[in-house]
């Protein structure tokens, strides 16, 4: 976290990540103009332009679609997602050359403005043979750009995190778009089973590791409190907890996430307010709960990020009987000081 807004905040694992993103796409651009060129070198340097981009944005989308589920399903992933923002925005330069060549070839020659061709130099959307494909691809570059220019912590602490987080969603409509405008695009112009068969195994790909994910959070979501007297839920044994680490159960229809530490047990909201990431999932780091997702902290005695951090969340009231660990499910207003147990 940074105190104050920086438009980019690099330290030695952002430097390496981003200088191993910029060789990737070179050497994938080279390669793919290397075999163009050797396979059909009629290609003209504008169409070459096209292709060679247009598959690359293509490629970082399914990348940066995987890294969440990964990450989710093995922790060895999280120093992707951590740095994914910058995939994302190289994603969508990427996305802004091919669409922006695909203009200036297929619409800048007329005797109208380039965007307005767009939509009305084929107006056959009552066909799937010969829709205006292009259509699709602009819509979703246009999400995209909202996504990659919000991209910032400013803009998500701004527009607020729940707004900031379904924009972001918006991944998924601009995912579908493309799909839909890549195999349009290949029906239409010069069909193909290898490019067809690739986009396709790509979304099966993104699909299954999505409803894998799902049905893990699922499973996880079954691991309910038990209702004993006094409103007061067993949760589990001090032992089941791992040492600076959380179990997390369910609460009130809310996730909550136990942790242990420094001999001590402290139950806070498993909800990070930076992007709603697992905090249980994460470990404790110099007496503070840090999200597994960006590193936000929270102290775990009173859900308050540390000064000059300001960011708080919801605690819970627990108690110790023969080493059973319960939790009062009445959840305490954000950042409010609970005694942790001492075992």
């Amino acid at each position: 976290m940074g105190v104050n807004y920086q438009p980019v905040l690099w330290n030695r694992n952002k430097k390496i990540y981003d200088k191993w993103i910029v060789i990737s796409i070179l050497i994938y651009l080279l390669c793919f103009i290397g075999i163009t060129i050797i396979t059909n070198n009629g290609t003209s340097v504008e169409t070459l332009i096209i292709r060679a981009f247009g598959t690359l944005a293509i490629a970082l989308l399914h990348i940066i679609l995987a890294i969440g589920p990964l990450a989710r399903l093995n922790s060895r992933f999280l120093p992707l997602l951590y740095n994914r923002r910058h995939l994302g925005v190289s994603m969508f330069l990427a996305a802004m050359v091919h669409g922006g060549f695909s203009i200036f070839q297929f619409h800048s020659l007329g005797n109208v403005n380039p965007i307005y061709a767009i939509f009305t130099s084929n107006m056959d959307y009552g066909s799937l043979a010969n829709f205006p494909f292009q259509v699709l691809g602009f819509f979703a570059l246009v999400i995209l750009f909202l996504m990659a220019a919000t991209s910032h912590d400013f803009w998500l602490k701004n527009l607020s995190p729940k707004t900031w987080k379904r924009l972001h969603m918006m991944v998924y409509p601009a995912y579908g778009l493309i799909i839909l405008h890549v195999f349009l695009g290949a029906l239409q112009q010069q069909p193909s089973i290898g490019s067809i068969a690739i986009m396709s195994l790509g979304f099966i790909t993104i699909a299954t590791l999505h409803l894998v994910t799902g049905i893990k959070e699922t499973k996880a979501d079954k691991i309910k409190t038990q209702h004993i007297k006094n409103g007061w839920e067993y949760v589990c044994d001090i032992d089941e907890i791992p040492e600076d680490r959380a179990k997390i159960f369910i609460v009130d229809k809310e996730r909550i996430a136990v942790f242990k530490y420094d001999n001590k047990l402290s139950a806070i909201s498993n909800v990070c307010k930076h992007q709603g990431g697992p905090l249980g999932e994460g470990k404790v780091v110099d007496g503070c709960v840090t999200c597994p997702w960006h590193g936000y902290q929270y102290l775990p005695h009173n859900g308050q990020s540390p000064p000059p951090f300001t960011e708080k969340i919801t605690t819970y009231r627990l108690k110790n009987d023969n080493n059973k660990i319960y939790v009062l499910p009445e959840a305490l207003a954000e950042g409010t000081e609970v005694e942790p147990i001492i075992f």
